[in-house]
């Protein structure tokens, strides 16, 4: 009777039986471009819409905002449909395919001749962001042994906040050193774009050669299109993807608040303190970046408790050091008071990476084999639909009762999420780890 061979590592990251360090180390590299890649259109559209469209200021916010609302809807739609692809064809041609998507976007963004042409160019992005992020989150799933999993959802976080920051703010200089070198603003913009354009077309190349192909399963253990339809959702019956799915709703929105109003809230502060908007801006960024930064070192930290604590329990934690951070605004009035606002703004990116790690390592334990693809879906889904809900919610408050509503509406939402961690604790007891790597 032969025993099964010992499975690989990459470094601290024990990985599942079959997947090769290769494997692991393409996923390494895809996530520290994947996001960087999806995130740039906030920078890249503020261009085409300055100066190639030479849009009036005063119709680029609702502009952008409808935007980002279509593509979230048509995200909506297609979430489900792609985790049943990568169920029946294979992650790795997905997220590949998802990378061209976005190199395809960006190579037809600086060309628009009108508002008219982004909502078309977006269709692409969005079903390019679908297939990315359904691509990355369903890999990130399959890679990592269950006793390393909160380890490598924490690697690939710092990865993928690492990216972001190289890639907006490498490309998002570009164009400024192309206009100082003699080439023309629409110029900048196209070079910029197609710059981009062409990494996206370098990592899905990683991707297709990189990551293991196929699927968790033999061919003929595949579930029917139906049946992944409905899994999904028929799996919210366990009561721990239906908290995942939960924490998915609030990570994601938890995100987008943090994105949107920390800068906002700092720029808003900064004009009525009489900056410029350049200087007020500049001063808003700051705030978010430096939730980022505690984000990017807090991860490290979190990571290896995630996987020796009962997933549920983790997340339960999480949740109170997310409420932690959004209530302790209340006793903020000033995003700019110098120093003392720092201590706020660290606990917000604390709680922040905390929800969303606690929240992938759930639904990475929890997801099964053979539907796996679809209920990452589901959970994207959820994802989505937070975002909708709480930034929509959280800019009405934000602007007829105060700056920090919408972080106490996500506090408040994290403390229910405690409340149903606890119960479903007790109630759903976890599954015991393999301590053997698989």
């Amino acid at each position: 009777m032969t025993s099964e061979p010992r499975p690989y590592r990459i470094g601290f990251i024990t990985l599942a039986p079959g997947i090769l360090p290769r494997h692991g180390w393409s996923l390494l590299a895809a996530a520290f471009f994947s996001i960087g890649l999806v995130t740039f259109i906030a920078i890249g559209q503020t261009y085409v819409l300055n100066a190639i469209l030479k849009v009036p200021t005063t119709e680029q916010g609702s502009i952008s905002g409808n935007l980002v609302f279509w593509t979230e809807i048509i995200a909506l739609a297609l979430f489900i449909p792609a985790g049943i692809l990568m169920d029946r064809v294979g992650r790795r041609s997905i997220y590949a395919v998802g990378l061209l998507l976005l190199a395809l976007t960006y190579a037809l963004y600086p060309l628009a001749t009108s508002v008219d042409d982004l909502y078309l160019y977006r269709i692409l992005y969005a079903c390019g962001i679908v297939a990315v992020a359904g691509g990355l989150s369903t890999v990130m799933v399959d890679y990592p042994a269950e006793r390393s999993r909160g380890k490598l959802v924490a690697l690939l976080g710092v990865l993928s906040g690492l990216g972001i920051v190289f890639t907006n703010q490498g490309f998002g200089a570009l164009p400024q050193a192309l206009v100082k070198s003699g080439w023309s603003g629409e110029q900048a913009g196209v070079i910029t774009h197609l710059a981009v354009a062409a990494l996206a077309v370098g990592v899905a190349l990683l991707v297709s050669i990189g990551l293991k192909g196929g699927t968790p399963v033999h061919k003929h253990d595949r579930p029917g299109v139906r049946e992944l339809f409905t899994s999904g959702f028929a799996q919210a019956r366990n009561p721990r993807i239906l908290l995942a799915y939960g924490a998915a709703f609030i990570a994601r929105g938890d995100q987008s608040v943090n994105a949107t109003f920390l800068i906002l809230w700092g720029t808003v502060a900064g004009m009525a303190a009489g900056m410029g908007h350049a200087q007020a801006l500049k001063a808003g960024t700051m705030i978010f970046i430096t939730a980022q930064i505690a984000a990017l070192c807090w991860a490290p930290i979190l990571g290896p408790l995630i996987d020796r604590i009962d997933r549920v329990s983790v997340l339960a934690i999480c949740m109170v050091l997310g409420a932690i951070g959004n209530f302790s605004l209340l006793l903020l009035d000033n995003p700019l008071a110098g120093g003392s606002a720092v201590i706020f703004f660290i606990l917000i990116g604390i709680g922040q990476i905390s929800v969303y790690l606690g929240a992938q390592s759930l639904i990475g334990q929890e997801a099964p084999t053979r539907q796996r693809g679809s209920v990452i879906g589901a959970f994207n889904v959820s994802g989505a639909i937070g975002i909708l809900v709480v930034t929509t919610i959280g800019g009405r408050l934000f602007d007829f009762v105060d700056p920090r509503a919408p972080f106490m509406v996500v506090g408040a939402i994290n403390v229910l999420l405690f409340l149903a961690s606890v119960y479903v604790r007790v109630k759903a007891p976890s599954p015991p780890l393999d301590r053997n790597g698989a």
